[in-house]
């Protein structure tokens, strides 16, 4: 007999069954394991007590909204990749979401090929920065007080451990590991967001700023702003 095959879990989260319903079906065709929540706190209950490969979380929902569900996990350093739903595809709502650490947005209605897609893309991003540790065999980079551990998505400056989104480490070590090299926004949205992403390009304006004021002032290193033309992370000789 052959090895079984270990399918990667999906949650679903949204208080309309109808549409759980469909994109539970439409999934599970695909080769996924689906699992539901219809509020937000059932939601952040199963994302804390159980392992899933990436979370479909629509933005309304009863007892704990979307919102709330990302930006709990984040903070606890769960770093589970999320795709959000919302109704409207207002700007502001999708800057937020991102801002809370979600990976990616669709607008309601969507089309269940295109959410296949997304969640084959945002998964596959997912697996990069384990797979460059890997490939170099070297978990940890410390550049003066800064220090990244590849595998577990740990950040230290200082010593002291600091907080980011899946999101942002990936930007924070795609920068770190091409030292000098200076990246557009396209270049940065092609590597960290994939070319299937289509929002606004400042969202990296976005990240470099929320990285910046996490990490705080560099000692051996800076994330340098090249006007005109982009980012790179220095480091001091």
């Amino acid at each position: 007999m052959g090895a079984a095959i270990i399918k990667k879990r999906i949650l679903i989260v949204d208080d309309d069954p109808s549409i759980v319903k469909i994109t539970k079906l439409y999934l599970t065709k695909n080769g996924y394991d689906v699992e539901e929540a219809y509020d937000g706190r059932t939601a952040l209950d199963k994302l804390r007590s159980e392992s899933y490969e990436l979370a479909v979380l629509d933005l309304m929902l009863p007892k704990i909204d979307g919102w709330a569900v990302c930006r709990q996990l984040r903070e606890s350093n769960d770093q589970t990749p999320i795709i959000m739903l919302t109704a409207r595809g207002e700007v502001h709502e999708r800057i937020e979401g991102l801002r809370m650490g979600a990976d990616d947005y669709l607008v309601k209605p969507f089309d269940p090929n295109e959410l296949l897609a997304r969640i084959d893309s945002v998964i596959r991003r997912s697996a990069r920065v384990p797979a460059i540790a890997k490939e170099n065999h070297l978990d940890e980079r410390i550049i003066g007080n800064l220090a990244l551990r590849m595998e577990s998505y740990t950040v230290l400056v200082n010593s002291e451990q600091i907080s980011l989104a899946r999101r942002e480490f990936e930007l924070l070590a795609f920068l770190i590991e091409r030292p000098g090299k200076v990246f557009s926004r396209e270049d940065l949205i092609s590597q960290i967001w994939g070319w299937d992403f289509n929002g606004e390009d400042r969202v990296v304006d976005l990240y470099i700023q929320r990285i910046r004021r996490k990490l705080g002032t560099g000692d051996g290193w800076n994330l340098t702003t090249v006007w005109g033309v982009g980012y790179k992370f220095e480091v001091a000789p």
